[in-house]
């Protein structure tokens, strides 16, 4: 279970989000830097136990931390993977070793997904980046390769429009105005 410091991280993660995110094909140029707030999230855990999965900052209390678009990491999708497919469950981002039950997987089929080694990821849809993975210990009929999509631009939808994927992940969120959001973070399609 992951444990939560609190403490500073120099620079944070809203710093370098600032300096990466206008690189990125889902920015939408608004006339000038970004202007960031936290919005929301959740880690996985590490299945060695040695670093928090959370999407180059000086912990106050671990050290130097490395903060990378984890998109690319087949640790971080591979943990991804196994917490839609009720492997595993996501952390509460404020309290050390408490499930967040408000990010919730939903998986149909039946089998288990796992990504190709090395990856392969795309950025062709500029809403998203998709990652190649694959539906294994299903039906002869069902096995073969689907799309894992991080959702870079959030929507609040509902449930059933969400749904749409034969997987998904699905979390809350805060709006620029104050109030709360809930929509698809991830979808297997």
């Amino acid at each position: 279970m992951a444990t939560i410091h609190r403490t500073t991280m120099v620079p944070g993660k809203l710093d370098l989000l600032g300096d990466w995110l206008p690189r990125q094909p889902c920015y939408r140029d608004a006339g000038g830097p970004p202007t960031l707030t936290r919005a929301g999230g959740f880690p996985l855990d590490d299945p060695a136990g040695d670093v928090g999965i959370e999407f180059t900052s000086e912990h106050g209390v671990l050290g130097r931390r490395w903060i990378y678009d984890a998109a690319y990491d087949p640790v971080a999708v591979a943990q991804l993977l196994a917490f839609i497919g009720g492997a595993s469950a996501a952390q509460h981002q404020n309290e050390s070793g408490t499930p967040d039950p408000s990010v919730v997987p939903q998986w149909t089929p039946a089998g288990r997904l796992s990504a190709p080694s090395p990856l392969e990821v795309s950025n062709a849809e500029p809403d998203r980046t998709t990652i190649a993975v694959d539906l294994t210990e299903a039906s002869p009929a069902a096995v073969g390769r689907l799309s894992l999509d991080i959702l870079r631009i959030l929507r609040p939808t509902p449930v059933d429009e969400q749904r749409t994927g034969l997987g998904s992940v699905e979390a809350d969120w805060a709006r620029p105005d104050g109030g709360t959001a809930r929509g698809a973070v991830a979808i297997v399609r």
